[in-house]
This record gives C-alpha cells, sequence and structure tokens, in this order.
C-alpha cells in the first residue's frame, strides 16, 4: 500500500447543519449524513465534516478548542474564469473572501476563501499542472 497517501481529511465545524448547506449550496452531496458527521465522496479520497467539540472529543482532547487556517484545501481548475465561477459560487454560499483571484507569481491564477467555520479554500489555475477530465491531479515528473 502506498505510504504517500491521503483517505479522509476531516474539518471541525462549529454547526454541523449550517456547514451542511454550505457545501451543498456548491453542489457537493453527502455520501453518507448522520446527526453528528457528514461525509462526501471526492477523487479517491473523502471529506468529512464532524462538531469541533466532537472532533476534539474524538482526538483524545476533550476540552481543546480547535482552531481553523492552519492548514489550506484547495481546488484547481482549467481555467482562470473557472477559478472565477468557484470563486463567486463560494461567496453566495456565504464564504467570506479572503483574497480574491488574481494572478500570482509563479505563473497561475488563485483566490482564497474561508468557509462558514473559516476553514481556507484556495482556487487555483495552474498552467504548469494539467487535469484529468475527473478533476484528479497527478504531479508532473521532475525533469
Amino acid at each position: 500500500m502506498p505510504v504517500q497517501r491521503v483517505t479522509l481529511i476531516t474539518l471541525g465545524v462549529d454547526d454541523l447543519p449550517r456547514a451542511r448547506a454550505f457545501y451543498q449550496a456548491l453542489g457537493w452531496k453527502p455520501a453518507e449524513a448522520l446527526d453528528s458527521v457528514a461525509f462526501y465522496q471526492m477523487n479517491g479520497l473523502a471529506l468529512g465534516l464532524f462538531g469541533r467539540k466532537e472532533l476534539a472529543a474524538d482526538q483524545g482532547r476533550a476540552g481543546t478548542t480547535l482552531g481553523t487556517g492552519a492548514i489550506t484545501l484547495a481546488q484547481n481548475f482549467n481555467s482562470p474564469a473557472d477559478v472565477d465561477t468557484a470563486f463567486a459560487a463560494a461567496l453566495a454560499a456565504g464564504a467570506r473572501a479572503l483574497k480574491h483571484p488574481e494572478p500570482v507569481f509563479w505563473g497561475g491564477y488563485s483566490g482564497y476563501y474561508a468557509d462558514p467555520d473559516g476553514h481556507v479554500w484556495e482556487v487555483a489555475h495552474n498552467p504548469f499542472w494539467p487535469l484529468a477530465d475527473d478533476g484528479t491531479l497527478t504531479l508532473p515528473e521532475a525533469p
């Protein structure tokens, strides 16, 4: 089994129904939804939404206040126009703009928003990282 892999990313949220409504407004559909957690199937991995307090307890850190913002989740797109569309959809769904999409120093185009719980998402077009038809990314091999 490959060592370099991630199978599940779990985001701690303050209000699970609000978080589910936000991702639903982006067009996401849960593969499994319970009272305390929701799971979304992604390309080769899953994203979970779990109450922040319940997540701390599940980690063995009951009473700990879990933070946000020290990690960035990212979605790459095929064009700057697709980035603008995704960014606008996130804002319309209730995200807070952190940095509007713009050309960036490394030759791409990107912007950042925070979901209603403060989790930071980057939306980007990287002309050096082509995407497969299903949206998956395979990094080019080093020369």
